[in-house]
């Protein structure tokens, strides 16, 4: 069996009825980070998180590079999106999961690439909860491409690294695959709180 091309963590799901899991962490973060929020907001789901492999500054470990903040470059995104969605497909063989079942959790930077992935790659991913997203690269998905998927935004009121219209703007390109987009604007900042955990609760098993 091939090496996965990823360092990841990988935790069988023990409920049939829950989605396997596709756990995306932060700037800064790594595989581990996201394990609790996967267990608490979808008992018993399979979750699979990977660690990103773009290191910056002193070992700052994110899943694509930025030029400076909130400044990207869309060759470096498109190129990492489709390692990291290359990589989903094969962990998914290796685990049995199905990929238009796995539902991505992402925060920052891993929701950004949640994001490109839905809109590049859809057949690797079947939605997700984005927490604290933000517009990284500015191409619709194509039309139909994400008919059937379901996707939670989650924003703060005073995140002062997302631009207040990047939600609108990014839901419209997902929506342009066909996809349901649900936007929720919490009075946060950009850390995370328990009504992003009830939330994304909710979502993943209405």
């Amino acid at each position: 069996m091939p090496r996965l091309s990823y360092q990841h963590v990988f935790e069988p799901g023990t409920d049939p009825s829950a989605p396997p899991l596709l756990l995306l962490h932060g700037t800064g973060g790594n595989e581990h980070d996201l394990l609790r929020l996967g267990r608490t907001a979808s008992p018993g789901s399979a979750l699979l998180s990977p660690r990103g492999d773009v290191v910056e500054g002193q070992g700052v470990l994110r899943f694509f590079a930025r030029l400076g903040e909130g400044v990207f470059d869309p060759a470096e995104i498109t190129r990492r999106t489709h390692a990291l969605a290359d990589f989903v497909l094969a962990a998914a063989v290796r685990y049995g999961l199905q990929p238009l079942q796995l539902m991505a959790v992402g925060f920052s930077n891993g929701a950004n690439i949640a994001a490109t992935m839905l809109l590049l790659r859809p057949d690797a991913l079947g939605g997700g909860v984005l927490l604290r997203s933000m517009l990284v690269l500015d191409q619709p998905a194509l039309p139909g491409s994400l008919a059937g998927r379901r996707v939670l935004l989650l924003n703060g009121t005073t995140d002062p690294l997302v631009s207040p219209d990047d939600p609108a703007r990014l839901a419209a390109l997902l929506r342009a695959g066909g996809a349901d987009v649900k936007t929720e604007i919490i009075p946060a900042s950009h850390q995370l709180t328990p009504q992003d955990v009830a939330a994304a609760q909710r979502f993943l098993r209405p």
